[in-house]
């Protein structure tokens, strides 16, 4: 196992490095200029020449991307073109507003999603099953951003039961474990939960479909154990493919929730995304997508690990 950990982390390093330069390369040659954000329209040559040079982007690409990651290895992500603060500062609150939401949203939609799934394939072919299925497609089908606009609209607008959009009451950024604050939860989770919830579904069906089928299960009934000691070997033998796409799904839910945060003016790392794009803020795109797409490289990691301590096969292979 140990020796299984060192190897999957020397392959994650030229993942990191590859996306790194990915993330740098993408966002270079998105169009527009960079400098217009910070000087004026009507600035003479010489002062955006000036803001140019401070920033390095005077220099050729290859030696700006150089720098950049070495800056990066030293955990400095420059400082943000709009605003001049570090970005690392707005990171900082940003990544742990979306990795809350996020963690809400998965539990809801891996809870739900594996309820629905596990109903679905016992009662194969009933009403329940129907049921269960149609709710997964419609939660994979509906785009989320509208599906929040409707969510406003009736339980902020029509009902007036949860606010419509920040992280706190008066725009506080201070978070609480408190109904105050956990109201402006509500909307935005429950949100970001249905598509992983419908993909969970479908996937917890097809396997557990699959292994009820298989001739170990038929054995246990034979051997007359009870139902709950059969679902405790299928749910075993279940773990490792459903807990591959919950952790896909978690990924997806970091780097995926822009539209959503920016419907309910979450703060976080989509939200802050947003904002860059408009304003052409380099040094917080890379930054921001950088520490995401390093978070969905940890995480597949991670959800390879316990794969394989709950797998021995894969141990074996």
């Amino acid at each position: 196992m140990f020796f299984y950990l060192i190897r999957r982390i020397l392959y994650a390093i030229p993942i990191a490095l590859a996306v790194g330069l990915v993330c740098f390369m993408l966002v270079q040659i998105a169009p527009g200029d960079p400098i217009n954000a910070i000087v004026p329209a009507d600035a003479p040559a010489e002062v955006v020449e000036q803001v140019r040079r401070d920033y390095g982007l005077d220099k050729p690409l290859p030696v700006q991307f150089v720098l950049w990651l070495g800056r990066v290895v030293q955990g400095d992500l420059g400082r943000s073109l709009a605003t001049g603060r570090p970005v690392t500062a707005d990171l900082r609150s940003a990544v742990g507003n979306t990795l809350m939401l996020a963690l809400v949203a998965a539990f809801i939609g891996f809870v739900m999603g594996s309820i629905l799934g596990t109903v679905a394939a016992v009662f194969r072919g009933t009403v329940l099953d129907k049921l269960a299925v149609g709710l997964a497609a419609a939660g994979v089908s509906i785009p989320h951003y509208w599906l929040g606009m409707v969510l406003v609209v009736f339980f902020s607008v029509t009902l007036n039961w949860l606010p419509a959009m920040g992280a706190g009451p008066g725009g506080s950024g201070d978070w609480e474990w408190n109904w105050a604050h956990v109201q402006f939860l509500v909307l935005p989770a429950v949100t970001l939960s249905v598509i992983p919830m419908g993909i969970v579904t479908r996937t917890v069906r097809g396997v557990v479909m699959e292994l009820l089928a298989q001739d170990f299960v038929t054995t246990l009934r034979g051997k007359g154990l009870r139902r709950g000691g059969i679902a405790l070997h299928v749910l075993k033998n279940a773990a490792p493919s459903v807990l591959a796409v919950m952790g896909l799904q978690l990924g997806y839910l970091m780097g995926g929730s822009i539209l959503v945060e920016t419907v309910f003016s979450w703060p976080g790392t989509g939200f802050l995304l947003n904002s860059a794009i408009f304003q052409r803020d380099l040094p917080v795109l890379q930054g921001t997508i950088l520490v995401l797409a390093i978070f969905f490289v940890v995480l597949n990691l991670a959800v390879d690990l316990v794969q394989t301590a709950l797998d021995p096969r894969i141990r074996r292979a």
